[in-house]
């Protein structure tokens, strides 16, 4: 068997690893012309994270990335709501991760090359369209025409696989909210592998360090985020090509100076100490009714592009990926591909659909509609049963309770 994959993304790179772990050859298609460590922090999740360990890849990631070990949900204002402890420290087998996404990218593409050879990622060719017919599937590039017995469409947001099941769909949805995001060296705060979230869906910061360098004692390299609503649905999407443009501080600034404070970080100072830092809007697409047909289907962001709530963009193309190479392993595909469907498209959907209403970080929503004002008691504006169940219930829908990693 021989699987072509369209896109060399998180998604895309663990999917060859599983199917080479699983005996079956795969080749990835890049329009980029070479991989970059481009982006900045993600969290990666302990379900996923099982997953790039059964793939030997455990002592890499504590090379590049740092284990989280708490979650702290506060208000914009800096009140503590919720303090959760993630991880092995939360009674995983397996760490939860934050991580440079282009670090976690780079570890993987080299993997790939080291384990499957030099040729199986193909470079520089972006898929242009695909034919199948009753033996294999033909992808045409703009360089050359590769066949194999599937095409997995791993390509993005963007996807052109997806063009072929849903049409022309024109922009993504956005919500109206955009993001500054970037990352500078500063001293830690809190225990070194804290991660904050604070403030609503209408202004929010997310704080989190991601890399430790032996050569810098006593700093640590600092994701951050800034999110603003700065419209609704009704309002026009920024154009593709402003996606991934460098921020301001004109810009930002205003979304957090008397907006967003926390007592254990100068936030406006430590983002005018950031070099560079880059600015994008919150999108996702409505779910599909169906990823596959006959030897095609989708994974990642081409299938389930969702907003960056709740750490699973990435956590969930990486569980992906392993569903199809296990079912890719047991039977032949299209029967394998249209049995990845069924376990993935719905579970995902449901992902989708809860991070539109703010995922588990809706905890925050709820205390600063009920006290916009602030706290003196929070039990008297939530109860903390009230609150762990929210969050409990999306990491069960999600799959990354306790329980269900363990098991």
């Amino acid at each position: 068997m021989h699987i072509l994959i369209a896109g060399a993304g998180i998604g895309g790179l663990t999917l060859a690893l599983a199917l080479h772990a699983r005996g079956i050859k795969a080749t990835l298609v890049e329009q980029a012309a070479s991989v970059r460590e481009l982006g900045v922090g993600i969290n990666t999740l302990p379900h996923a994270i099982k997953e790039l360990a059964e793939l030997d890849l455990l002592d890499q990631l504590d090379t590049i990335g740092i284990r989280t070990g708490e979650l702290i949900y506060k208000t914009a204002k800096g009140q503590d709501i919720l303090r959760q402890p993630r991880g092995i420290g939360a009674g995983y087998d397996v760490p939860q991760f934050s991580i440079h996404r282009g670090k976690l990218q780079r570890l993987l593409f080299d993997t790939v090359t080291a384990r499957l050879g030099p040729d199986a990622i193909k470079t520089g060719h972006r898929l242009t369209g695909f034919a199948q017919d009753a033996d294999s599937v033909t992808a045409h590039t703009g360089h050359a025409d590769f066949q194999a017995d599937a095409l997995i469409g791993a390509d993005g947001i963007h996807s052109t696989v997806r063009k072929h099941f849903a049409g022309e769909e024109g922009p993504p949805s956005w919500n109206g909210i955009l993001m500054w995001r970037g990352a500078t060296w500063t001293k830690p705060f809190l225990t070194g592998s804290s991660m904050i979230i604070a403030g609503g869906m209408k202004a929010k910061l997310v704080l989190y360090p991601i890399f430790n360098d032996p050569a810098r004692p006593g700093e640590t390299l600092m994701n951050w985020v800034i999110c603003a609503k700065l419209g609704d649905a009704s309002t026009p999407l920024p154009t593709r090509e402003d996606w991934s443009k460098s921020g301001t501080l004109a810009e930002v600034m205003p979304h957090v100076e008397g907006v967003i404070s926390i007592p254990e970080v100068d936030i406006p100072a430590l983002i005018a100490a950031t070099p560079e830092f880059y600015v994008y809007p919150m999108c996702d697409r409505d779910p599909l009714h169906r990823w596959t047909e006959n030897r095609v289907t989708l994974l990642g962001d081409a299938a389930h592009p969702m907003y960056p709530v709740g750490s699973n963009g990435a956590s969930q193309a990486i569980l992906d990926a392993v569903c199809l190479a296990d079912h890719l392993a047991a039977t032949a595909a299209p029967t394998a591909l249209t049995a990845y469907e069924a376990d993935r498209r719905e579970a995902t959907a449901a992902i989708v659909l809860a991070n539109r209403k703010g995922g588990p970080e809706r905890v925050i929503d709820l205390v600063e509609e009920r006290a916009p004002d602030g706290f003196t008691s929070l039990d008297a504006v939530a109860t903390p049963d009230e609150l762990r169940a929210i969050v409990g219930d999306y990491q069960k829908m999600a799959g990354f309770t306790r329980d269900q990693v363990n098991r």
